[in-house]
């Protein structure tokens, strides 16, 4: 049971890369760019839930960061005409937190939770019965005047997102009725991005400084939109405002991202594993000392992209590098298994 409290408000950042963020997002299916099987099936289950005048069905959204999660979730409600009301699994650390986030809800209304594995497992069993039968038991009074009222929730759509789909438990993976992985964008469709991008920021580009961009972006759009803003204050700062292929190689060098998008920490991680552990295999905890970043940031940002890219593995024993990573860094494996400059 749950005490019932009021709900908390959402805080939102005074940042002007936020705001800004915010307004390059599409906010209609026919703006979004890439994952065109996800948007056929999500646009369909719109559809067919406002012929029959329904709320979606429960929906979860899982990928790597910076795929468009949360934008798919303000598009969703918009175009069910609901309001989006946004949490994380992280922020909701008493069941009362999620008591008043769910009763202040109203018909049509989606909350998106995001990084919602993070939930704690206490806190979400009360979910089980508000996105199966939408109600929800709370305690209303305390002591011997204490007394439990199941409340009717309106109907209502959870969104929930995560990085990490299989640390989600069984029994709340099989109450979201659509489950729908995000994948790493193609260089084409973040060129689209970069173009549409530049257009709402006013910046002139050529289709080589797109390309150069877009390729270099990890497949995401959010570091594809992220590099266009430090492009734009290179080509202002040190050209004439317009973005060429020169113009974003020049600014990408000086930012330290090679062709093939790897950044500096990308680097140190490979380094690390030949050099200071002899090419792997390595776990996770001991990389993290060694690079001096979180083992969560490790597996959650940099690892996809560099087993994508085919520079690292991921073995039972730990990461291993790749020849691909030996010839990146000009490395090669040398006796007794330590790596050495060419």
């Amino acid at each position: 049971m749950l005490r019932a409290m009021p709900e908390r408000p959402v805080s939102t950042l005074n940042n002007p890369d936020v705001a800004l963020e915010i307004t390059l997002r599409p906010s209609l299916f026919s703006d979004f760019t890439g994952q065109p099987k996800v948007k056929e099936r999500l646009e369909i289950a719109v559809t067919a839930a406002q012929q029959r005048k329904e709320a979606l069905d429960h929906i979860l959204l899982s990928g790597p960061p910076g795929l468009g999660k949360t934008t798919i979730a303000n598009i969703l409600a918009k175009a069910m005409g609901g309001n989006l009301k946004a949490t994380s699994g992280p922020t909701i650390e008493k069941a009362a937190d999620l008591a008043g986030l769910l009763t202040n809800l109203e018909e049509g209304d989606v909350l998106f939770i995001d990084e919602i594995h993070r939930l704690q497992k206490t806190i979400e069993e009360y979910l089980y019965p508000a996105m199966e039968d939408f109600k929800l038991d709370i305690i209303i009074d305390q002591g011997p005047n204490a007394r439990s009222v199941r409340l009717n929730l309106p109907r209502f759509t959870l969104i929930g997102a995560t990085t990490r789909s299989g640390l989600l438990t069984a029994p709340l993976l099989t109450r979201f009725g659509m489950r729908e992985r995000l994948d790493y964008y193609v260089t084409e469709d973040l060129e689209k991005i970069v173009v549409r991008s530049a257009r709402l920021l006013n910046v002139e580009i050529d289709a080589k400084g797109a390309h150069e961009i877009a390729r270099r972006s990890r497949g995401t759009p959010r570091i594809v939109n992220n590099l266009l803003r430090r492009v734009r204050d290179f080509a202002q700062v040190r050209h004439d405002g317009r973005i060429t292929g020169e113009i974003a190689d020049l600014a990408l060098a000086m930012l330290e991202i090679d062709q093939n998008g790897l950044d500096e920490m990308d680097k140190r991680i490979l380094e690390a594993i030949i050099v200071k552990f002899g090419g792997g295999p390595v776990g996770v905890s001991s990389l993290a000392v060694a690079v001096g970043e979180e083992p969560d940031t490790i597996e959650e940002v940099y690892e996809p992209y560099l087993i994508m890219e085919g520079y690292l593995n991921r073995t039972a024993q730990g990461r291993v590098a790749t020849a691909l990573s030996y010839q990146k860094l000009g490395l090669k494996a040398a006796t007794g298994n330590q790596a050495k400059l060419f």
